[in-house]
């Protein structure tokens, strides 16, 4: 696939359904008045994809014992998560407008046994991958055939304990677990390629043994076509690098480092991104 295939500028205008799941995430943000919008609007397309199309569940049965299993690890963007989830029907969308209030089971990063849905605690980075290979070796021992997905972001992808997952990954070959990589090139504090160049990415997760391909993730139809084929290889883990923009479908968010986290929105702001989506 060619670098402009893959550039997430390229990909489809927003439909409907990614607009009102983009919604329902600033429904969240606005109620509790702060969040991580830029790092959530990268990856509604990819959660869209994977609840809609691809993974195995039950709304009314959060703990269903064949269900696949979905980690968020970089758990900062889960109001995506929570958008998701509140438009399965995990819990009621009114739930979402109470997001960091002190009555909420939503907090600013996803909680496991608090948040129906939710499979791992995720807030410090970098531990979702193994948390996500150790839950895909005792599914594996248990004679399942469930799934593990995990989302990582790309800035976290730094942190060392990523590689030795991917390196116990590869050496074990689980072939029921996939790497998702939110790969929208901006951290907390800059652009990647400024705090910490990550290429060749693709590279290094073959080299992890991972069988890896790129796509632009912010293309429902790719994404559909990409995930169908998972796994890619029958005895190896995988990985997909989801090339996206950070703050996706908001304009003046749009690959913008200051949109990591907003701590302060008040009701012109939240106005603002409401229009934003419309227009």
């Amino acid at each position: 696939m060619t670098t402009d295939a893959l550039s997430a500028a390229s990909a489809p205008a927003l439909d409907e359904r990614s607009r009102e799941l983009r919604r329902l995430a600033i429904k969240a943000v606005v109620g509790g008045q702060r969040g991580h919008i830029g790092s959530a609007m990268s990856l509604i397309e990819i959660l869209r994809v994977l609840f809609d199309d691809v993974l195995r569940y039950r709304a009314s049965e959060p703990q269903w014992e064949n269900r696949d299993r979905l980690i968020l690890s970089k758990g900062h963007g889960c109001v995506a998560l929570y958008a998701l989830l509140a438009d399965k029907g995990f819990f009621p969308l009114e739930d979402l407008a109470d997001f960091c209030h002190q009555q909420s089971f939503l907090g600013g990063h996803p909680e496991r046994g608090k948040v129906p849905g939710v499979e791992a605690s995720t807030g410090a980075l970098g531990h979702g991958l193994s948390i996500a290979l150790g839950i895909a070796l005792g599914l594996r021992i248990k004679g399942s055939t469930s799934r593990v997905v995990a989302i990582v972001g790309d800035g976290e992808i730094n942190e060392g304990s990523i590689w030795e997952a991917a390196m116990a990954a590869g050496k074990h070959r689980v072939s029921s677990l996939t790497a998702i990589v939110d790969y929208n090139r901006i951290q907390s504090y800059g652009f990647t390629d400024e705090v910490q160049p990550l290429e060749p990415l693709a590279d290094k997760w073959r080299a992890f043994g991972f069988e890896t391909r790129e796509v632009n993730g912010h293309d429902v139809e790719v994404l559909r076509a990409t995930f169908a084929d998972l796994p890619f290889a029958s005895d190896r883990p995988s990985t997909v690098i989801c090339h996206t923009v950070k703050g996706k479908g908001i304009p003046f968010v749009e690959n913008d480092p200051k949109w990591h986290h907003t701590s302060r929105i008040d009701e012109d702001l939240a106005a603002k991104l409401n229009a934003a989506l419309e227009g």
